[in-house]
């Protein structure tokens, strides 16, 4: 009977917990971009590089005949980016149109304002004099809605005195309130991240330790994966080599437009910490199984497209902090 040692052990929860990380990997970016009706925080050329890396790492695998685990996670992987993608060109087309309405303006929506006030008694309007929407003045200028508040305050002056009291009301409950709603929303955020970050880590190692227990998983002794698995064809190294140069250069749009926007708004942080801790252990499961010269040349594509990333990964968590601090200080959450 095999004596499981302490290095098969930590390889075997480690990669479990990787994979884990990476299931769940894409989901929180998913529901931050759902959440906010906008992808305008994450870059598509992040994005699509990071596709053809899994693209490129699918291929790899089938044809080094990787074990099932691994290529299912590559189907998987390539699947998520496509269903992401997507959701990020959906809203960026969306936004697009309505930038569009607003350089060309909204004839339809004029009609129904026009309509709507003449019927309150404008008279400018009754006599069917529509320019005034086209004119660029403090009353129509801003996002659609700034119209209305801005027909609000006229007619409020009337009424100067009892609206100069309830706006000084509302003024300080503002004031009492902002300083506390930025570290209440931050506190929260993190405390939130750190609980999910924890769960995966339980979900990963129950998950191994279920499958060690059923014979689902059997560790590989030193020596018996050194034979005939040991030669790597060419062609799937060199796809190792492209799928990891791409996992390298995918941040890098990504950290040059979080530094131009100096923002990080719409990135969910628990992305990044998922892919972290992703990378850091299954660069971990390999090395905890063996240190052998041979086996690290043979799983050094898949070492640098993990491990080299995590420096990246850590320059975003910087910008997180500098970026995220600015914006709590204009009453906005972290991230």
């Amino acid at each position: 009977m095999f004596v499981l040692s302490w290095n098969e052990a930590l390889s075997g929860i480690t990669g479990s917990i990787s994979l884990s990380s990476w299931i769940f990997l894409l989901l929180p970016q998913l529901l931050e971009n759902y959440q906010a009706g906008s992808a305008d925080g994450i870059s598509l050329t992040f994005l699509f590089i990071w596709f053809v890396g899994d693209v490129t790492n699918l291929a790899g695998a089938i044809w080094a005949k990787l074990v099932p685990t691994v290529t299912a996670l590559a189907v998987y992987f390539c699947i998520a980016d496509a269903v992401l993608i997507g959701q990020c060109l959906y809203y960026n087309s969306k936004k697009k149109k309505v930038e569009d309405v607003a350089k060309g303006g909204d004839t339809e929506e004029a009609g129904e304002q026009t309509a709507l006030l003449a019927a309150q008694g404008s008279p400018k309007l009754a006599n069917g004099r529509k320019h005034s929407f086209n004119d660029i003045t403090e009353d129509n200028l801003g996002l659609p809605g700034s119209r209305r508040r801005s027909s609000a305050t006229s007619s409020s002056k009337l009424h100067r005195t009892r609206t100069t009291s309830s706006s000084g009301g509302d003024q300080l409950q503002a004031i009492l309130e902002t300083p506390s709603s930025p570290f209440t929303s931050t506190t929260r955020t993190y405390a939130k991240n750190t609980l999910s970050v924890f769960l995966i880590l339980a979900v990963g190692t129950a998950g191994w330790a279920i499958a060690w227990q059923t014979g689902a998983w059997q560790p590989t002794p030193l020596g018996e994966d050194n034979g005939e698995h040991e030669a790597t064809p060419l062609g799937a190294e060199i796809l190792g080599y492209i799928s990891a140069v791409c996992y390298l250069g995918a941040r890098i749009p990504q950290i040059v437009k979080n530094q131009r926007e100096r923002s990080c708004d719409g990135l969910s942080l628990l992305f990044f910490m998922l892919s972290l801790l992703g990378n850091l252990t299954y660069g971990a499961g390999i090395l905890f199984h063996s240190l052998e010269r041979e086996y690290i040349i043979t799983n050094l594509p898949w070492l640098i497209g993990s491990l080299g990333t995590m420096a990246e990964d850590a320059l975003i968590f910087v910008q997180f902090r500098m970026f995220g601090e600015k914006k709590s200080e204009e009453g906005s959450a972290v991230i």
